[in-house]
């Protein structure tokens, strides 16, 4: 798509390419800090309308509607505790209060706890697992399950940009190095990849879904300044990722990655492997 623009200093005519995302619209969940305020501001400087959800953090959720705003974009903040039964339709409704079409969902918000597995009563693994369940693989589950014909309603055979976009978070620690002291968190991301394996078959053509597997693109607050670097040894790019590492990639599967999907990148500096 083209628009014909007039140059300032000749008054002739040029033609500049329109960004591809220009009027669109996306959902970031966990969007109001760290990663998922880095991606929602990404998109948005690529032309996106963005909906966020956040559960506890109201200031930053408040601040990141200003700062996409500021982008001269719409803004939305959805508060939900994506953990508990129903609260897909809770976002579906406010979304659509405000969204006409939704074109790219980025399944961000996580639950990241250990599970000390000889520590705990069988009651407390219990538990563990089925937060861990609902939050990282079920919480997005229903949420595809509610937006899958929104993000649909646009797709055009001729146009390969009008296919829908699903992004999920998932780790490098359930493609092949699982995270010790984390069994419930492991499976939980675990499912969400088959979920991304799974509905890129199904709600293809019209949608692609894929997956984003971060090493560490934010520190958690509990690591110590030994534990970083010694994770930091592991990683032959010699750094930790950012937040803004995360939103390009997510950028590209939304903008760019026309002909991708069922796919997972590994967003970890070349750490797995090592």
């Amino acid at each position: 798509m083209r628009r014909v623009v007039q140059t300032a200093d000749s008054g002739a005519p040029e033609v500049a390419e329109a960004r591809p995302l220009e009027g669109k619209v996306a959902l970031v969940t966990g969007g109001a800090k760290r990663v998922g305020r880095a991606i929602a501001l990404k998109l948005a400087q690529a032309g996106m309308d963005v909906a966020i959800t956040y559960r506890s953090s109201a200031a930053d959720a408040a601040e990141a509607v200003r700062a996409v705003e500021a982008l001269g974009r719409r803004a939305l903040a959805i508060r939900v505790d994506h953990a508990k039964p129903g609260s897909d339709a809770l976002v579906k409704r406010r979304f659509l209060a405000e969204f006409s079409r939704l074109d790219a969902l980025v399944n961000n918000a996580s639950g990241f706890a250990p599970t000390p597995f000889a520590k705990l009563t069988p009651a407390q693994l219990r538990r563990a697992f089925d937060e861990n369940m609902a939050v990282n693989a079920l919480g997005p589950l229903m949420l595809i399950h509610q937006f899958a014909p929104l993000l649909a309603a646009n797709h055009r055979k001729d146009d390969p940009k009008s296919t829908g976009r699903i992004v999920n978070f998932v780790d490098i620690h359930v493609l092949g190095q699982p995270l010790r002291g984390y069994v419930a968190y492991n499976a939980s991301k675990a499912a969400l990849l088959q979920i991304t394996m799974t509905l890129a078959m199904e709600l293809a053509p019209k949608i692609t879904v894929n997956a984003l597997a971060p090493g560490v693109v934010a520190w958690a607050a509990d690591y110590t300044p030994a534990q970083r670097e010694a994770y930091l040894k592991r990683v032959p790019l010699g750094r930790a990722g950012t937040p803004q590492d995360a939103a390009a990639a997510a950028l590209f599967l939304v903008r760019d990655a026309d002909y991708c999907t069922g796919q997972v990148i590994q967003l970890d500096g070349g750490r797995l492997w090592t």
